[in-house]
């Protein structure tokens, strides 16, 4: 059936209805990779938005078990162009529509979606409602709408969780954490244990970890409270430290850094990033509303690793003092290039050094 698309600022946008049923709220951005739309939907920093698809045909390879990033997807909205049944050497997998009405989720096909990628490319992120009637009903309920700014408390864990291995201890903070990040510790046979982003500084080092993950999430860094700040500023001075994503943007503020907010979420693997030491040029899955603010970089703490060749963006920091760093992108490659991967071998090598000194 036909359904709509309202955005904030009035525009609206037409096509079919596919999964849910459902009205929905949420804020709309856009994703421009190529693939992965299923890590994409199940990556947990989308909760609550409504997420634009730029790859013309979207469903071909159904859903599988190797994909998932999140048991439960917490995206508001699917908008895709064509929508594709499974691929006939895939027939077995659940597709795409039944995969979104389980989840109550809502999507729209046959949308011009390159002319609503053009408008929110000049307009930002806004909020959005997929609708059955355009009315001043619905337009009344998308202004009335408040959205919500408590992504981590959805999506994080609230209790400590173990992911076994025999090698180095990792601690993993979870401010909502994707399966990949998980995956790549396990090839290092890591003993993983995952905790609440509300745990204490004891709790933690009672554990005697060997190293300290500060997971990717969703939201904005700053509507976390000063408790999390403050873990981070003690933990770095205690064991080595790798924030990715969110992790990397609470790593800056808790160092005296700050952050700025991009005029449309970039999201999408098709940025050349750059290892600013080696001059080696990588790309990476990068899913980002905020950046760190270079003219508020506290560089008697911090000094850049890498940046963004497109838009010159920090995409990469280390302390000078401690044996921390971060990056703004996801070096699991889930869903996209591997190469930077590079940044877990970084941080091992770190551990090795670590545990090698205080043995």
């Amino acid at each position: 059936m036909e359904r709509h698309l309202i955005l904030e600022d009035g525009t609206v946008f037409s096509g079919q209805g596919f999964g849910a049923p459902a009205t929905t709220f949420g804020e709309i951005i856009f994703d421009t990779a190529s693939s992965g739309y299923q890590e994409t939907i199940t990556n947990p920093i989308y909760d609550g938005q409504m997420i634009v698809f730029a790859m013309p045909v979207v469903g071909a390879d159904g859903i599988h078990a190797e994909a998932y990033e999140s048991i439960n997807p917490k995206i508001r909205g699917m908008i895709v162009h064509d929508l594709a049944e499974v691929s006939t050497n895939r027939q077995r997998r659940m597709n795409l529509d039944r995969f979104l009405q389980q989840h109550n989720i809502p999507g729209l096909a046959q949308v011009d979606t390159r002319k609503l990628i053009r408008h929110l490319r000049e307009t930002g992120s806004q909020k959005a409602t997929i609708v059955d009637v355009v009315d001043d009903h619905a337009r009344d309920q998308l202004a009335a709408t408040v959205l919500t700014n408590k992504q981590v408390q959805n999506t994080a864990t609230p209790k400590a969780y173990a992911n076994p291995g025999r090698g180095f201890h990792i601690i993993v903070i979870d401010f909502g954490l994707k399966h990949g990040i998980l995956r790549v510790l396990g090839d290092y046979d890591a003993n993983v244990t995952v905790l609440p982003y509300t745990t204490s500084v004891d709790e933690v080092l009672t554990l005697d970890p060997d190293g300290i993950i500060l997971s990717t999430g969703p939201g904005n860094p700053e509507d976390l409270p000063e408790s999390v700040l403050t873990l981070i500023r003690v933990l770095q001075t205690k064991v080595p430290m790798l924030g990715i994503g969110l992790g990397h943007e609470l790593f800056a503020l808790a160092n005296n850094s700050a952050l700025a907010t991009l005029p449309a979420e970039y999201h999408g693997m098709n940025h050349p990033i750059q290892e600013i030491i080696s001059k080696e040029i990588i790309y990476a899955r990068q899913g980002r509303g905020y950046v760190v603010d270079p003219d508020e970089l506290d560089s008697k703490k911090l000094f850049v690793t890498h940046r963004d060749l497109i838009d010159h963006s920090i995409q990469g920091l280390r302390h000078r003092e401690y044996p921390a760093f971060s990056v703004q992108f996801f070096p699991d490659g889930a869903p996209g290039p591997e190469e930077a991967k590079r940044v877990f071998l970084d941080f091992f090598e770190t551990v090795v050094d670590y545990v090698q000194k205080n043995n």
